[in-house]
């Protein structure tokens, strides 16, 4: 008896290996994360230089004491993407009022009785700030312990010290990051704000009368510290081009064996026939053990991109010429969700699958479908969403 064993190569993505690290990835592009994630909760002490629409002659330098005072800022925010985040950042200051003695006004001197002696007074500005993280956006992302962050301001002033005084507030600003730990940063932020004349108090009929077109300014230093909350940071998107061409080289290689193993099976049947062995039987035996991935986006049940069923459409020729069942495994991610939330999830991604196969003309008796629920197999965690199709 001639017995001949076709042994198929095998292979997978590699996000079906649990100690592979080398899956491709996109260096531009991330795994959309939860709404809960990259959180940030930043808190800082500031130094505020203030430049008011009705000076004159006064010391320029920002450290100056006739205009320099003190602050306090709180921010809350989210990284929407690597690059791109917003925060709302409340600032409570005592501010510095700077007024000249007097001021030549079209040939007129306007004498400091117009003016206010130069004082302090309290101010409330809250800020909406969309933030561009130039690291990430050129660098593409990886974890850094500094981050260069460059954003614009859009707001509200209120002067305490002067209820009938609010102003609009624009500006912009230079936040540089240090992550100390994953969940603790220091910040260091340079900043300036646009404020309508008169915003520190000074009597705004009179400016809008004599200085038309003039603005306060505020420029400020902080120093300050943040905690990153919920999930931090996101999985680098697998580079689904370069998985599949690795697996359809892989697949070419076995059907380019079994081709081989064919034509060295019909070689003996010709021998066996030629030299009229009537005791020899033929028995061919094929083993397939090839397995091909679908990725799914977090919390999802659509297949994320349809190339991945390029190599499932391969191994289902296989399966069909040789009558072979195919096994269809679901799985979800153990961090998002309940197990119970993530067996259905795992169960629904396979039967999605499976539904693909019988649209490729497999019969729905020769698929098995599972669910595996919430794994911890594969590095990065997204991997773990994912369908694997195989020849049983």
């Amino acid at each position: 008896m001639f017995l001949l064993a076709f042994a198929g190569m095998s292979f997978a993505a590699l996000a079906q290996e649990a100690t592979t690290t080398e899956t491709p990835t996109l260096k531009h592009k991330v795994v959309t994360n939860g709404f809960w994630s990259n959180w940030f909760l930043d808190l800082g002490g500031d130094y505020i230089s203030n430049y008011s629409s009705q000076e004159v002659g006064v010391d320029k330098h920002p450290f100056s004491n006739l205009r320099g005072n003190f602050a306090l800022d709180l921010s809350v925010g989210k990284w929407v993407k690597p690059s791109f985040g917003m925060r709302v950042k409340f600032q409570a200051a005592w501010a510095t009022q700077v007024n000249s003695n007097n001021r030549l006004i079209d040939g007129l001197t306007v004498y400091e009785s117009y003016l206010l002696r130069n004082q302090s007074y309290n101010q409330l500005i809250v800020n909406l700030q969309p933030m561009l993280n130039l690291h990430n956006l050129f660098g593409g992302y990886k974890p850094r312990v500094w981050n260069t962050i460059l954003y614009a301001s859009a707001g509200y002033q209120h002067n305490f010290s002067d209820d009938s005084n609010g102003s609009i507030a624009i500006g912009a600003g230079w936040l540089n990051q240090f992550n100390v730990t994953k969940r603790f940063h220091i910040n260091v932020d340079i900043y300036a704000d646009m404020l309508e004349a008169g915003a520190d108090g000074v009597d705004r009929k009179y400016l809008n009368k004599t200085i038309l077109g003039l603005r306060d300014w505020q420029v400020g230093w902080s120093l300050g510290f943040g905690f990153n909350l919920g999930k931090v940071g996101w999985d680098n998107a697998p580079d689904v081009d370069a998985i599949m061409a690795m697996n359809k080289a892989q697949l070419d290689a076995l059907n380019a064996s079994l081709a081989e193993q064919q034509e060295e099976n019909a070689r003996i049947q010709a021998h066996i026939k030629n030299h009229k062995c009537p005791e020899a039987v033929t028995q061919v035996t094929q083993i397939v053990s090839a397995k091909a991935s679908v990725f799914f986006n977090i919390d999802k049940s659509k297949i994320a991109s349809k190339k991945d069923l390029v190599n499932v459409e391969e191994l289902a020729k296989v399966a069909k010429a040789s009558g072979q069942t195919m096994v269809v495994t679901g799985y979800a991610d153990f961090k998002t969700g309940t197990p119970a939330y993530n067996q259905k999830l795992s169960e629904k991604r396979a039967q999605v699958v499976a539904e693909e196969l019988v649209k490729m003309g497999v019969s729905r008796d020769k698929i098995e479908v599972v669910g595996k629920g919430g794994v911890k197999d594969l590095t990065p965690i997204s991997y773990n969403r994912r369908v694997v199709v195989s020849i049983k």
